[in-house]
């Protein structure tokens, strides 16, 4: 185990972090490939992993024995591979599985993407636009389908494995009803709903998304008699009233994005409506090697950034929303607990 005593030198520390790609690329090829879920919960010997992955052995040896290198599988003296506890996170059967997020992490587009990074920096603006000739998620929706589809899932892991938490968080006891704003397939407001059996919901998203909206919401469905699904672009329109309006990992954009989608949901709360926007931060400890990450991202696809405190309060107030109160929902997002002043 590398201690402080034994950290490796700057030089090599440094070589290491500049040859990134290839871990990100290992972990992409890993899930693609499906070689957590192929490996039980008993040691096995790379032949036999080839065979069920459908690979040569020999290459396989190699990409498993690059990703041991940073605690991913782990090889035994006997040449065989076991699981670790972050192995298991890219099986498509964990509870907190985050395969579909390392997927979407790697996605084509990105590898286009990241060496235009300095440019980003020099002017602000994001390049994909550049790259492709048209907004980031128009592209993914007209030109890779399959990249969209990757998103998708990837927020609908993030958004399943978030929304007890959110759930737990937020006393809701005084309100009739609720609207998840741009909530994806609708993890939230289903949890919320389950919390209160008297409360309506109200998911708003675009179409292609709530088409696919959580079966719980779909008619037939245990909650569906409670809910309404809105398509629609909050940036374009908020057409949907409630007491309560969620907003939930999206305030993401350029900030004149942010400012619409605000402005429209406080045109359609009206006065002392109760909005709650919750983000993770770059200022948030816990995350903050993984934060960063994205916020670059969001700076190459859609000239937006992720938030710190700071930041956010101001954006929150010069929407000219009132602040009551800013909890931590677990330890990677932050829930700003808003009022729409009278």
């Amino acid at each position: 185990m590398t201690t402080a005593q034994t950290a490796p030198p700057p030089s090599m520390r440094l070589r290491e972090l500049v040859f990134g790609a290839a871990c990100a690329a290992a972990l992409r090829a890993a899930a693609r490939l499906g070689v957590a879920d192929a490996l039980g919960d008993r040691p096995a010997a790379v032949e036999d992993l080839a065979a069920a992955v459908k690979t040569e052995p020999k290459p396989l040896r190699r990409l498993l024995r690059a990703l041991t290198c940073y605690g991913v599988f782990t090889e035994r003296s006997d040449g065989t591979f076991a699981h670790t506890d972050m192995s298991r996170l890219l099986r498509e059967d964990d509870p907190a599985s985050l395969r579909n997020i390392t997927l979407w992490c790697t996605e084509p587009w990105t590898w286009q993407a990241w060496p235009k990074l300095d440019e980003a920096v020099r002017t602000g603006h994001n390049v994909v636009q550049d790259l492709f000739g048209k907004e980031f998620f128009v592209y993914l929706n007209e030109d890779a389908p399959e990249s969209a589809d990757v998103f998708n899932k990837a927020m609908t892991t993030s958004s399943k494995q978030s929304a007890q938490d959110v759930a737990d968080l937020l006393d809701l006891s005084g309100a009739a009803s609720v609207a998840d704003i741009g909530g994806g397939q609708g993890h939230v407001v289903a949890s919320l709903l389950e919390k209160y059996p008297a409360m309506h919901g109200t998911l708003l998203d675009l179409p292609r998304v709530v088409d696919n909206a959580d079966p719980r919401l779909r008619p037939g469905g245990a909650l569906a008699d409670r809910v309404s699904i809105v398509p629609g672009d909050c940036r374009e329109a908020v057409p949907v009233t409630a007491d309560v309006y969620i907003i939930k990992n999206i305030l993401e954009w350029d900030d004149e994005s942010t400012a619409r989608c605000l402005r429209n949901v406080m045109a359609a709360g009206g006065p002392k409506a109760r909005v709650v926007v919750i983000e993770n931060l770059v200022d948030d400890t816990p995350s903050m090697r993984f934060s960063t990450a994205m916020d670059l991202l969001l700076l190459l696809n859609v000239g937006g950034a992720k938030h710190t405190t700071e930041s956010m309060v101001s954006r929150l107030k010069g929407a000219g929303l009132v602040i009551d109160d800013i909890s931590p929902v677990n330890p990677y997002l932050h829930a700003f607990d808003c009022t729409v002043p009278v």
